[in-house]
Order: C-alpha cells, then structure tokens, then sequence
C-alpha cells in the first residue's frame, strides 16, 4: 500500500494513519474518530485493506478484539502459532492505529509499548475510555504502574 498518511488528534495526542489501508473518506474517518473519542462509537465502520502477510494477520485478530477488552501478546501469537515478540513487532507496524485497534494488545505484566504519539500514556487512556478498567479480559490498568 501506499502511503497516504494524515494526522488524527485524539485525546490531546496525534495518530497516524494510512489512509490508503481504509476503504473510507478522510472525512468520514475523522468523524468516526472524534465518535469513538466522545465514547458514542465503538467499532468503525470502514473497509479495510488487510496486507497478504504476517502483519496483515495479526491485524486481523487486533481486529476482532471487541471494545473494552484487551489480549496479550501471548494471547495472538497462540492464536496465530507465532511468538510475542512477533506480534508486538505487528503491533508496531500497525498503519491503522485505533482503526486496526493495536492498543488493546498488552503485555502479560505491562501495557506493552504503542508507537502513536503519546505512547503508553496514549494507549492507557484509550483503555480506560473504553472501560477496560470495568470489565473485558484484561482490566487492572493500575496493576500496569
């Protein structure tokens, strides 16, 4: 895919996203981006490209992560017969943050890393306004201190 990159401001912070992963308008994205960060979305309603490689299946199964709940590392590479570092290296190389949802991939005794702007303290607050604090699989962010 190309890149077609433009910022996206979210809680104070800037992401990054290739549009060209996206079957949506720039437009149409920015407003499901500020939906999600007012807590009125979700999930988001685009198309993506998926890459025919490894980070394309790991970003299938970030995909499939619902709101509010986390998995770690460990959880997607016994998914996918792979190691941690792998999919953290994945993770990393997701072009479609919040989109392709990379920050509900933790560590299993750290938030892990995030490469958007803001890093883990971006990723934390991502977390806790989804209510990962509440409920889903993995929800002791303060045991990530």
């Amino acid at each position: 895919m190309g890149e077609a990159v433009v910022q996206i401001s979210i809680h104070g912070f800037s992401v990054e996203l290739d549009e060209s992963y996206v079957g949506a308008s720039r437009a149409s994205v920015e407003s499901q981006v500020r939906e999600y960060e007012r807590g009125e979305r979700t999930r988001f309603d685009v198309a993506v490209a998926y890459p025919e490689s490894f980070d394309g299946r790991v970003m299938r199964a970030m995909a499939a992560i619902p709101y509010g709940e986390t998995r770690t590392y460990g959880d997607l590479a016994s998914e996918l017969d792979t190691s941690p570092v792998a999919v953290g290296g994945a993770c990393g190389r997701n072009p479609i943050p919040l989109v392709v949802p990379c920050h509900r991939v933790v560590g299993a005794d750290s938030l892990g890393g995030f490469s958007a702007d803001g890093g883990v303290g971006l990723k934390r607050r991502l977390l806790a306004a989804e209510g990962a604090t509440a409920g889903g699989r993995q929800t002791d962010l303060a045991a990530f201190d």
